[in-house]
Protein backbone atom coordinates (compact mmCIF):
# COMPACT_ATOMS: atom_id res chain seq x y z
CA UNK A 1 0.00 0.00 0.00
CA UNK A 2 2.87 2.10 0.09
CA UNK A 3 4.85 4.55 2.72
CA UNK A 4 1.89 6.63 4.14
CA UNK A 5 -0.53 3.74 4.93
CA UNK A 6 0.09 0.32 6.74
CA UNK A 7 -1.71 -3.05 5.87
CA UNK A 8 -1.00 -5.92 7.50
CA UNK A 9 -3.29 -8.91 8.72
CA UNK A 10 -2.72 -11.81 10.90
CA UNK A 11 -5.39 -14.02 12.54
CA UNK A 12 -8.33 -12.83 10.20
CA UNK A 13 -7.70 -9.25 11.82
CA UNK A 14 -6.59 -6.38 9.08
CA UNK A 15 -5.07 -3.69 10.43
CA UNK A 16 -4.65 -0.81 8.31
CA UNK A 17 -2.46 2.49 9.75
CA UNK A 18 -2.20 5.86 8.46
CA UNK A 19 1.84 6.59 8.59
CA UNK A 20 2.66 10.26 7.75
CA UNK A 21 2.62 11.17 11.68
CA UNK A 22 5.30 13.48 10.61
CA UNK A 23 2.24 15.50 9.13
CA UNK A 24 -0.31 14.49 11.78
CA UNK A 25 -1.44 11.85 9.32
CA UNK A 26 -3.09 14.46 6.74
CA UNK A 27 -4.07 13.50 3.77
CA UNK A 28 -2.22 14.27 0.65
CA UNK A 29 -3.20 12.33 -2.38
CA UNK A 30 -1.60 9.47 -1.94
CA UNK A 31 -2.58 8.76 1.31
CA UNK A 32 -6.43 8.91 0.37
CA UNK A 33 -5.95 6.79 -2.51
CA UNK A 34 -3.72 4.14 -0.35
CA UNK A 35 -6.04 4.17 2.10
CA UNK A 36 -9.12 3.90 0.02
CA UNK A 37 -7.34 0.75 -2.04
CA UNK A 38 -6.04 -0.69 1.61
CA UNK A 39 -10.25 -0.69 2.82
CA UNK A 40 -11.44 -2.37 -0.58
CA UNK A 41 -8.33 -5.22 -0.01
CA UNK A 42 -9.94 -5.73 3.62
CA UNK A 43 -13.18 -5.79 2.69
CA UNK A 44 -12.94 -8.22 -0.66
CA UNK A 45 -11.06 -10.15 1.65
CA UNK A 46 -12.67 -13.05 2.81
CA UNK A 47 -9.73 -13.98 5.37
CA UNK A 48 -10.21 -10.90 7.09
CA UNK A 49 -13.32 -10.90 9.16
CA UNK A 50 -12.82 -7.80 11.06
CA UNK A 51 -10.77 -4.31 10.91
CA UNK A 52 -8.65 -2.10 12.71
CA UNK A 53 -8.39 1.60 11.28
CA UNK A 54 -5.71 3.44 13.56
CA UNK A 55 -2.60 5.83 12.91
CA UNK A 56 0.90 6.63 13.56
CA UNK A 57 2.21 8.62 15.94
CA UNK A 58 0.74 9.82 19.04
CA UNK A 59 -0.28 13.69 18.63
CA UNK A 60 -2.94 12.75 15.43
CA UNK A 61 -4.86 10.43 14.11
CA UNK A 62 -6.05 12.57 11.31
CA UNK A 63 -6.07 15.81 11.16
CA UNK A 64 -8.47 15.71 7.53
CA UNK A 65 -7.07 16.96 4.43
CA UNK A 66 -3.50 17.96 3.73
CA UNK A 67 -4.14 22.04 2.93
CA UNK A 68 -0.19 22.29 2.06
CA UNK A 69 -0.96 20.29 -0.78
CA UNK A 70 -4.60 21.57 -1.42
CA UNK A 71 -3.35 25.14 -1.67
CA UNK A 72 -1.05 24.17 -4.72
CA UNK A 73 -3.90 22.41 -6.01
CA UNK A 74 -6.50 25.68 -5.31
CA UNK A 75 -3.19 28.03 -7.07
CA UNK A 76 -2.39 25.72 -10.06
CA UNK A 77 -6.12 25.69 -11.29
CA UNK A 78 -6.23 29.66 -10.52
CA UNK A 79 -3.36 30.23 -12.55
CA UNK A 80 -5.19 27.61 -15.84
CA UNK A 81 -2.37 25.08 -14.89
CA UNK A 82 -4.71 22.09 -13.29
CA UNK A 83 -5.90 18.96 -15.21
CA UNK A 84 -9.35 20.10 -13.91
CA UNK A 85 -9.04 17.04 -11.65
CA UNK A 86 -9.53 19.82 -8.70
CA UNK A 87 -10.73 22.87 -8.33
CA UNK A 88 -12.13 25.72 -6.74
CA UNK A 89 -15.45 24.73 -7.34
CA UNK A 90 -15.79 21.24 -6.95
CA UNK A 91 -13.31 19.42 -5.00
CA UNK A 92 -13.05 16.36 -6.44
CA UNK A 93 -11.26 14.38 -3.66
CA UNK A 94 -14.83 13.89 -2.26
CA UNK A 95 -16.09 11.90 -5.42
CA UNK A 96 -12.90 9.96 -5.70
CA UNK A 97 -11.31 9.39 -1.82
CA UNK A 98 -13.77 10.40 0.33
CA UNK A 99 -16.83 8.90 -0.60
CA UNK A 100 -14.95 5.81 -1.85
CA UNK A 101 -13.39 5.30 1.84
CA UNK A 102 -16.62 5.68 4.09
CA UNK A 103 -18.33 3.66 1.69
CA UNK A 104 -16.02 1.09 2.55
CA UNK A 105 -15.74 1.33 6.42
CA UNK A 106 -19.47 1.84 6.49
CA UNK A 107 -20.64 -0.70 4.33
CA UNK A 108 -18.09 -3.44 4.42
CA UNK A 109 -19.58 -6.62 5.77
CA UNK A 110 -17.41 -7.18 8.54
CA UNK A 111 -16.82 -4.82 11.82
CA UNK A 112 -14.50 -1.84 11.48
CA UNK A 113 -12.74 -0.84 14.69
CA UNK A 114 -11.38 2.65 14.88
CA UNK A 115 -8.44 3.01 17.49
CA UNK A 116 -8.30 7.11 17.46
CA UNK A 117 -4.60 8.23 19.23
CA UNK A 118 -4.96 11.82 18.63
CA UNK A 119 -6.88 14.83 17.08
CA UNK A 120 -9.20 13.45 14.55
CA UNK A 121 -9.91 16.64 12.39
CA UNK A 122 -12.28 16.94 9.12
CA UNK A 123 -12.60 13.79 6.41
CA UNK A 124 -10.46 12.21 10.31
CA UNK A 125 -13.79 12.93 12.30
CA UNK A 126 -15.54 11.72 9.78
CA UNK A 127 -13.68 8.59 8.81
CA UNK A 128 -13.74 7.71 12.89
CA UNK A 129 -17.85 8.13 12.97
CA UNK A 130 -17.68 5.77 9.81
CA UNK A 131 -16.51 2.75 12.21
CA UNK A 132 -18.61 0.32 14.05
CA UNK A 133 -16.50 1.14 17.01
CA UNK A 134 -14.08 3.65 18.38
CA UNK A 135 -11.73 3.21 20.69
CA UNK A 136 -10.04 6.69 22.20
CA UNK A 137 -7.10 7.50 23.75
CA UNK A 138 -7.45 9.69 26.51
CA UNK A 139 -5.47 12.97 25.16
CA UNK A 140 -7.40 12.42 21.41
CA UNK A 141 -9.28 15.58 20.48
CA UNK A 142 -12.26 15.69 18.13
CA UNK A 143 -12.96 18.71 15.64
CA UNK A 144 -15.14 18.65 12.47
CA UNK A 145 -13.36 21.91 11.25
CA UNK A 146 -14.75 22.23 7.50
CA UNK A 147 -16.30 25.68 8.52
CA UNK A 148 -13.03 27.01 9.42
CA UNK A 149 -11.47 26.45 6.27
CA UNK A 150 -14.86 27.68 4.01
CA UNK A 151 -15.90 24.20 3.28
CA UNK A 152 -18.97 22.16 4.08
CA UNK A 153 -19.06 19.11 5.63
CA UNK A 154 -17.62 15.91 3.60
CA UNK A 155 -16.89 12.43 4.59
CA UNK A 156 -20.25 11.32 5.52
CA UNK A 157 -20.24 13.70 8.58
CA UNK A 158 -23.64 15.15 7.88
CA UNK A 159 -24.75 12.08 7.78
CA UNK A 160 -23.22 10.28 11.09
CA UNK A 161 -22.52 13.22 13.03
CA UNK A 162 -26.08 13.49 13.79
CA UNK A 163 -26.95 10.57 14.38
CA UNK A 164 -24.64 10.05 16.98
CA UNK A 165 -25.09 13.50 18.83
CA UNK A 166 -28.61 14.63 17.68
CA UNK A 167 -28.95 17.26 15.19
CA UNK A 168 -29.31 20.38 16.92
CA UNK A 169 -25.42 19.42 18.16
CA UNK A 170 -24.25 18.45 15.16
CA UNK A 171 -25.21 21.67 13.43
CA UNK A 172 -23.70 23.13 16.65
CA UNK A 173 -20.33 21.83 16.09
CA UNK A 174 -20.63 21.90 12.59
CA UNK A 175 -21.59 26.24 12.71
CA UNK A 176 -18.89 26.36 15.30
CA UNK A 177 -16.06 24.08 15.55
CA UNK A 178 -14.00 23.18 18.34
CA UNK A 179 -12.07 20.55 20.11
CA UNK A 180 -14.00 17.81 22.12
CA UNK A 181 -12.18 16.06 24.07
CA UNK A 182 -11.95 12.38 25.40
CA UNK A 183 -14.32 12.72 28.33
CA UNK A 184 -16.82 14.73 26.34
CA UNK A 185 -16.73 12.66 23.28
CA UNK A 186 -17.34 9.29 25.40
CA UNK A 187 -20.52 11.66 27.09
CA UNK A 188 -21.48 11.94 23.69
CA UNK A 189 -21.01 8.72 22.19
CA UNK A 190 -18.50 9.86 19.54
CA UNK A 191 -16.21 7.58 21.76
CA UNK A 192 -17.26 4.13 23.00
CA UNK A 193 -14.32 3.66 25.12
CA UNK A 194 -11.39 5.57 26.47
CA UNK A 195 -8.40 4.14 27.44
CA UNK A 196 -4.95 6.09 28.60
CA UNK A 197 -2.82 6.60 25.39
CA UNK A 198 -0.23 4.87 26.23
CA UNK A 199 -2.26 1.56 25.83
CA UNK A 200 -4.56 2.79 22.75
CA UNK A 201 -3.02 0.55 20.45
CA UNK A 202 -2.97 -2.67 22.83
CA UNK A 203 -6.74 -2.20 23.75
CA UNK A 204 -7.97 -1.50 20.11
CA UNK A 205 -6.17 -4.09 18.99
CA UNK A 206 -7.96 -6.51 21.53
CA UNK A 207 -11.19 -5.24 20.58
CA UNK A 208 -11.10 -5.90 17.17
CA UNK A 209 -9.38 -9.32 17.55
CA UNK A 210 -12.28 -10.61 19.94
CA UNK A 211 -14.55 -9.28 16.47
CA UNK A 212 -12.60 -10.79 14.22
CA UNK A 213 -12.80 -13.96 16.16
CA UNK A 214 -16.66 -13.59 16.21
CA UNK A 215 -19.75 -14.66 13.96
CA UNK A 216 -19.10 -12.66 11.07
CA UNK A 217 -22.21 -13.07 9.24
CA UNK A 218 -24.46 -11.45 12.39
CA UNK A 219 -21.70 -8.86 12.61
CA UNK A 220 -22.53 -8.23 8.59
CA UNK A 221 -25.98 -8.42 9.16
CA UNK A 222 -26.38 -6.50 12.42
CA UNK A 223 -24.45 -3.52 10.31
CA UNK A 224 -27.26 -3.72 7.62
CA UNK A 225 -30.20 -3.73 10.00
CA UNK A 226 -29.13 -1.02 12.13
CA UNK A 227 -28.11 0.89 8.84
CA UNK A 228 -31.37 0.14 7.11
CA UNK A 229 -33.42 0.71 10.62
CA UNK A 230 -32.36 4.44 10.75
CA UNK A 231 -34.22 5.72 7.77
CA UNK A 232 -36.97 3.38 7.23
CA UNK A 233 -40.57 2.52 8.82
CA UNK A 234 -40.86 0.25 11.83
CA UNK A 235 -42.81 -2.28 9.42
CA UNK A 236 -40.09 -1.99 6.68
CA UNK A 237 -37.94 -3.00 9.33
CA UNK A 238 -39.22 -5.88 10.76
CA UNK A 239 -39.42 -7.21 7.40
CA UNK A 240 -35.69 -6.19 7.12
CA UNK A 241 -34.57 -8.20 10.06
CA UNK A 242 -36.71 -11.24 9.01
CA UNK A 243 -34.49 -10.97 5.90
CA UNK A 244 -31.48 -10.88 7.74
CA UNK A 245 -32.30 -13.24 10.34
CA UNK A 246 -33.10 -16.43 8.24
CA UNK A 247 -29.56 -15.55 6.59
CA UNK A 248 -27.53 -15.30 10.22
CA UNK A 249 -29.86 -18.30 10.84
CA UNK A 250 -28.81 -19.90 7.94
CA UNK A 251 -25.17 -20.02 8.57
CA UNK A 252 -22.46 -22.23 10.00
CA UNK A 253 -21.80 -19.96 13.19
CA UNK A 254 -25.10 -20.29 14.58
CA UNK A 255 -24.85 -23.76 14.47
CA UNK A 256 -21.85 -23.76 15.89
CA UNK A 257 -23.28 -21.20 18.87
CA UNK A 258 -25.71 -23.48 19.41
CA UNK A 259 -24.22 -26.30 19.95
CA UNK A 260 -21.99 -24.56 22.05
CA UNK A 261 -24.37 -23.09 24.22
CA UNK A 262 -26.00 -26.43 25.06
CA UNK A 263 -22.18 -28.35 26.19
CA UNK A 264 -21.56 -24.99 27.98
CA UNK A 265 -18.20 -24.41 26.08
CA UNK A 266 -16.88 -21.85 24.40
CA UNK A 267 -18.01 -21.25 20.36
CA UNK A 268 -15.48 -21.24 18.15
CA UNK A 269 -16.54 -19.40 14.89
CA UNK A 270 -15.35 -19.56 11.37
CA UNK A 271 -16.55 -16.75 9.85
CA UNK A 272 -19.39 -18.11 7.39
Amino acid sequence: MGDTVLYEVSDALAIITLNRPEAMNALDVETKVALRDALRSAAEDPGVRAVLLTAAGDRAFCVGQDLKEHIELLAAQDAGEGDGGEDAGRLSTVTEHYNPIVRAIAGMAKPVVAGVNGVAAGAGFGFALAADHRVVADTAKFTTSFAGVALTADSGVSWTLPRVVGPGRAMDLLLFPRSIDAEEALRLGVADRVVPAAQLREEAEKVARRLAEGPTVAYAALKESVTYGLTHSLEETLEKEDELQGRAGSSEDHRIAVRAFLAKERPRYLGR
